[in-house]
């Protein structure tokens, strides 16, 4: 049998018994649960490869429109609020239904929510291309929440889908590269998005569900799902998440706010620099804003990587590196603000609140998704995406109105969330087994 983990990895519902043994819900663990040691090479990263699009095409889903926003304005005849709400709606839907999916992932299958999600994601994506070419801003925004739902059902439960397939240092080390493919949508959607406006500017909207269609195969073939154990009833399965919240909320909830800081402060970075880029004296566009936005976020990639290779769910280590990197965040933000006219300046400062990003939430999520046992792994790694994504939300419309009174204000105040992130997580995320090594 393998080793269970550590004592903060397993339930919080099942008290002392479920501290002592592997999978606490009644499921026995499988063989496909593993500490990737005898895994072949081959086969493991074919797996990692296949969970990897699956955050990857949630990303491209919504930041490959962001270098398209002020052609969506000129061509619609929408207002910038108008513009910026085909982000934040597609957010807020997602943020909505996660825990939907999380819950209906422990009760069936992770890959029985994923796999029709990617499929309502891809087609969403389509309708959502129709939408402007028929210059119809209520069907865009339509679509956009409905590919919202499809993507409530994607990246948070392949995290919770990691957390049963490996053990250990590959756990963590999926964990990281989860985040680093999170980061490369990031770092490919400008390009990519600015390189496909150039046929057409309505081009990356048909372009998402080739992607998805992609992601979908690779899952479908690649991705073999441990066998899912004994299922709850709903009132159970309730009662043990508000028993899991009841033992562990003092710090699984400043890690959560922590992990929506870390994207509000993200995304609305790339809005101010899309916006910023585009506008006179600059008046930078195409491929060559496409190159700048994403120096930042391949800080944020190589980082995450980074990070998740390293830490092998040693708890030190993770404290130590959740605290740089909030600090690093606060430093940078707060540098800008006397520097926010000078652009290379300031593009340097956010690729190091981006490499301070990508220190903290491989971090992040192996504390999480390591928090309870198997059967309540969805809804607690769903709890955690939901906060993130509103982050995803209000980032880009927040720096809007906060530029709006001037960058010393928008860096200030960003400075003053990133600062007050790293107190929860100093002084709160702290499980009690985190004094010593967690392995």
């Amino acid at each position: 049998m393998e080793k269970a983990k550590p004592g903060w990895m397993t339930a919080g519902s099942g008290g002392a018994a479920a501290r002592s043994r592997p999978f606490a819900s009644g499921g026995r663990p499988s063989s496909r649960g593993r500490s990737g040691a005898g895994t072949g090479g081959r086969a493991k990263w074919a797996e990692y490869t296949a969970l990897a699009s699956v955050p990857l095409v949630m990303v491209l889903g919504n930041s490959m429109i962001v270098p398209i926003l002020p052609d969506l304005e000129r061509q619609m005849g929408i207002s910038g609020i108008q513009s910026s709400l085909v982000i934040t709606l597609f957010s807020l839907a997602a943020g909505l239904f996660i825990p939907v999916a999380g819950y209906l992932s422990d009760r069936f299958t992770r890959k029985a929510v994923i796999l029709p999600s990617l499929a309502v994601f891809g087609a969403a994506g389509l309708l959502a291309g129709f939408a402007v070419i028929w210059n119809s801003y209520p069907l865009l925004i339509a679509a956009r929440a409905l590919q919202g739902l499809g993507a409530a059902g994607t990246a948070p439960i392949t995290m919770a889908l990691i957390g049963d397939m490996y053990r250990d240092g590959a756990e963590s080390e999926a964990l990281g590269l989860i985040e680093a493919s999170n980061g490369t949508g990031k770092v490919l959607s400008p390009i990519l998005g600015t390189l496909l406006a150039l046929i057409a500017w309505q081009a990356p909207f048909f372009a998402f569900p080739a992607f998805c269609a992609l992601a979908l195969a690779a899952m479908a073939f690649m991705i073999r799902e441990p066998e899912s154990g004994r299922r709850p009833k709903l009132s159970v399965y309730l009662r043990h998440i508000r028993e899991v919240f009841r033992s562990k909320g003092r710090w699984l909830v400043p890690a959560f706010l922590a992990g929506s800081t870390g994207l509000f402060n993200l995304f609305g970075v790339l809005f101010f620099l899309s916006d910023a880029l585009e506008k006179p004296p600059l008046s930078v566009t195409g491929v060559a804003k496409g190159g700048v936005l994403a120096i930042p976020l391949f800080g944020l990639v190589v980082t995450s990587y980074a990070t998740g290779r390293y830490i092998k769910n040693n708890g030190r280590r993770m404290r130590a590196l959740m605290n740089t990197g909030l600090a690093l965040q606060a430093a940078a933000f707060a540098a800008a603000i006397p520097l926010s006219g000078n652009m290379p300046l300031l593009v340097a400062l956010l690729t190091l609140s981006s490499v301070g990003t990508g220190l903290v939430l491989p971090c992040l999520n192996t504390l999480i998704t390591g928090a309870v046992d198997r059967s309540h792994r969805g809804m607690i790694t769903s709890l955690y995406s939901s906060p993130r994504f509103f982050g995803v939300a209000f980032g880009p419309p927040a720096f809007g109105w906060l530029e709006g009174l001037s960058r010393g204000v928008l860096f200030g105040a960003v400075t003053g969330l990133a600062a007050a992130a790293l107190a929860l997580v100093f002084f709160l995320v702290k499980p009690p087994e985190l004094a010593g090594d967690v392995r």
